[in-house]
């Protein structure tokens, strides 16, 4: 079974740390506590994530994800 990449995110309603994939970078979601909305973004990478309006924007900040997560890996590895 593949897992979903993911990063945490805190809710603006309730505070609480979510648990959300990256392929909702820039999209709309809900806090499954409060039920809150509010848009996926990752401060980590920059506004480009939460302002990505369309797929390939979306694609670009989820390959930055990625190669973050491996640089992070690689320094872990030694």
């Amino acid at each position: 079974m593949v897992e979903k990449v993911c990063y945490h995110q805190p809710c603006p309603v309730c505070g609480r740390t979510l648990r959300i994939g990256v392929m909702l970078l820039g999209r709309q979601v809900y806090c499954q506590h409060c039920g809150g909305g509010f848009v996926a973004a990752d401060p980590a990478l920059g506004r480009a994530a939460a302002d990505a309006p369309g797929r390939g924007d979306r694609d670009a900040a989820v390959d930055r994800l990625l190669e973050q997560a491996a640089l992070v890996l690689e320094q872990a590895a030694r």
